[in-house]
C-alpha cells in the first residue's frame, strides 16, 4: 500500500509499505480521509521519531474484521481514535483520562496518512465509532480535534453566559469559538495575527475579533462592558500569548493553556496577581473516547459546522503540499489529505 512517510516539514515522501493485516480482535480500516493536525507540523515535537507515518484524524470503512470481532463487519464507515486510555488506573479513575499511560502508548498501525490502518485490540474495543449516515468522511475527521475542544471547555468550566476570549484563530481556535457558541457563551472574543483568519473568527461565531497587541486589553473591556474574559483560552504556542493571558482574565476566572508552546519556551505566572484575584490556570491534552463521542454527535446534529472549516483537499501523492499549506498558517484552516 502507499504510505505517505514523514522525514522533515519539507521531506514527506510517498512510499510502498506492506499492508497490514488485522489480527485477533483486530480490524483493518481503509482510510478514506485523513486531516492534518497541526501537532503534525510540530517539527521540534515529531522530527525526534522520524522517519515515520503522521495521521491520526481518521475516517474510512472496515476493510477487515479479525478473529473475535464481532461489533464490526467489512463495509461499516467508523471514526478511529489512535489514543485510547486504560480507565482502570489512578489517572483515569480520577476523570484525567488523556494523563493515562496506556493512552500515550497506544497508537494505530501505521499512522492515517496511508490506505490502510491496522488498529489493535484496545482501540478497536474502545476507540472505534460508527460513523453517522448524514456525516461525510470530511467532517468525520473533526470528530478528534472536536473532542479535544469538548474536554477542555469542560475542564475550563466554559458556559451561558460566559465572556469567552479565544487567542488564536486557527483551525483549534475556530472550534473553541464554534463550541463556545453551541454552549450559550454570552460574549465569545477572538484574536490572531493573521488578518484572514480574523475574518473566519467572525464566520464562526465570535462577536469581535482584532489583531493580537498591545491593545487588546482595552478591545475585550470595550466589548465586555469593562471587564476581562471569564474564560480565557490560548491556542496559540506564542510565549507573547501566555504572559498576555493573565492580563485579560476577569477576578475568579480561568485562563485555559490549550495550544502547545516550544519545548525550549517559557513565561512568567505573576503569581501574587493570579493569587489575589483567584485566577485558575488549566491545561487540557488531548481527548478521550467519550470526548470523541460528544463531538460526532456535535458534528451530527450540526451544532459545530465543521463542513465549513474545510479549505484545502489533496490526494496522498501531495501530502508535501498539504504540510506546506498548514506549516505555513495562511489561507486555510483545515486540510484533509484523501488516499
Amino acid at each position: 500500500m502507499r504510505a505517505g512517510v514523514y522525514y522533515s516539514n519539507s521531506d514527506l515522501r510517498v512510499e510502498e509499505r506492506p499492508r497490514p493485516v488485522a489480527g485477533p480482535g483486530e480490524i483493518l480500516v481503509r482510510i478514506l480521509a485523513s486531516g492534518v493536525c497541526g501537532s503534525d507540523v510540530l517539527e521540534w515535537y515529531r522530527i525526534k521519531k522520524a522517519p515515520l507515518v503522521l495521521g491520526h484524524e481518521v475516517a474510512g470503512t472496515v476493510a477487515e474484521a479479525g478473529p473475535g470481532v464481532s461489533a464490526w463487519k467489512v463495509g461499516d464507515r467508523v471514526v478511529v481514535t489512535h489514543h485510547v486510555p486504560c480507565n482502570t488506573c489512578p489517572a483515569c479513575l480520577g476523570g484525567h483520562h488523556t494523563a493515562c499511560a496506556t493512552l500515550h502508548s497506544t497508537n494505530f498501525d501505521p499512522g492515517g496518512f496511508c490506505e490502510y490502518v491496522r488498529v489493535p485490540p484496545l482501540q478497536t474495543d474502545r476507540g472505534v465509532f460508527r460513523l453517522p449516515d448524514e456525516v461525510s468522511f470530511d467532517e468525520a475527521t473533526f470528530a478528534e480535534p472536536l473532542g479535544c475542544v469538548v474536554r477542555a471547555q469542560r475542564l475550563a468550566r466554559v458556559g451561558p453566559g460566559d465572556a469567552v476570549l479565544v487567542m488564536g484563530s486557527g483551525i483549534s481556535g475556530l472550534l473553541h469559538i464554534a463550541l463556545a457558541r453551541a454552549l450559550g457563551a454570552g460574549t465569545v472574543l477572538a484574536t490572531d495575527v493573521n488578518p484572514w483568519r480574523l475574518e473566519a473568527a467572525l464566520r464562526f461565531g465570535a462577536a469581535a475579533a482584532f489583531p493580537a497587541g498591545e491593545d487588546v486589553p482595552e478591545r475585550v473591556a470595550a466589548a465586555t462592558g469593562g471587564r476581562m474574559a471569564d474564560r480565557v483560552i490560548v491556542c496559540t504556542g506564542a510565549i507573547a500569548a501566555v504572559s498576555q493571558s493573565m492580563r485579560l482574565v476577569a477576578a475568579g476566572g480561568t485562563v485555559l493553556f490549550f495550544g502547545a508552546p516550544d519545548q525550549e519556551g517559557g513565561a512568567c505566572i505573576p503569581f501574587p496577581e493570579i493569587w489575589r484575584r483567584e485566577i485558575t490556570l488549566q491545561t487540557s491534552y488531548g481527548a478521550a473516547p467519550t470526548d470523541l463521542a460528544i463531538a460526532l454527535e456535535l458534528i451530527r446534529s450540526r451544532r459545530v459546522p465543521v463542513a465549513d472549516m474545510v479549505t484545502h483537499r489533496f490526494p496522498l501523492e501531495r501530502i508535501g503540499e498539504a504540510f506546506a499549506t498548514v506549516a505555513a498558517g495562511g489561507a486555510s484552516i483545515k486540510v484533509i489529505i484523501e488516499p
